[in-house]
C-alpha cells in the first residue's frame, strides 16, 4: 500500500508505506520492481466498469459507505495504470508497487493522463476472486486505509493472469 499526497505544485510528497501478510490468506503486501511506458488516456471520464474490477468497486464503496465516505467512481486513467501494473506484475510473476523501467505509482497514473492531488495504490496476488482480494485488504490496516481514505474520490482497478495480481489506484484529482 502507497499513499502520497503532493504538498506543492512540483513532485514533492510525504510519502506512507506499510507492508502487511494476513495469516490464512495469500501475501497483499509490496515490494520493489518497474513498468512500462502508458500512452495517455483519451478521456477521464467514468468508463463503465464490468467483471472484477466492478465487483471489486461495489464491494469497496459497500466499505466506504459502512466508514461514511463518499463512493469511489471508476476513472479511464487511473483504470489504465491500474490494469497495465496488474499486466505487468504476472508477466513478471513479481508483485511490487516499483515498474521494470523504475516508476512509481504516481509515473504510471501519470502517464496514464491523470492529474493527481493526491493518490494511493495497493496491489495484491492470488486472490482469486473480488470478494477475497477485498477481504485481504480490509484485514491490512495500510490498505484498509487507503480503500477508507475520504479524501479518494475516483478509483481504476486492474487485474490479470497467471497468479490473480491485483491493483487498486485510487486518486483525488487536480482540479
Amino acid at each position: 500500500m502507497r499513499t502520497h499526497r503532493r504538498k506543492t505544485p512540483c513532485r514533492t510528497m510525504a510519502v506512507a508505506v506499510v507492508a502487511a501478510a494476513a495469516v490464512a490468506i495469500p501475501t497483499a503486501a509490496m515490494a520493489g520492481g518497474h513498468t512500462p511506458p502508458l500512452e495517455p488516456a483519451a478521456s477521464t471520464s467514468a468508463p463503465e466498469a464490468s467483471g472484477a474490477d466492478a465487483r471489486v468497486l461495489k464491494l469497496v464503496n459497500r466499505e466506504r459507505r459502512r466508514a461514511g465516505c463518499p463512493p469511489l467512481k471508476m476513472n479511464s486513467g487511473l483504470r489504465k495504470a491500474a490494469q497495465a501494473h496488474s499486466a505487468e506484475m504476472a508477466s513478471r510473476r513479481s508483485m511490487t508497487h516499483t515498474g521494470s523501467d523504475g516508476s512509481a505509482p504516481d509515473d504510471r497514473i501519470s502517464r496514464a493522463g491523470y492529474d493527481w492531488h493526491a493518490y494511493g495504490e495497493n496491489i495484491a496476488r492470488g486472490y482469486a476472486t473480488p470478494k477475497s482480494v477485498v477481504a485481504g485488504w480490509m484485514k491490512s490496516p495500510g490498505h484498509r486505509r487507503n480503500i477508507l481514505n475520504c479524501a479518494f474520490r475516483e478509483i481504476g482497478v486492474g487485474h490479470a493472469r497467471p497468479g490473480n495480481y491485483w491493483t487498486q489506484d485510487f486518486g483525488a484529482a487536480s482540479r
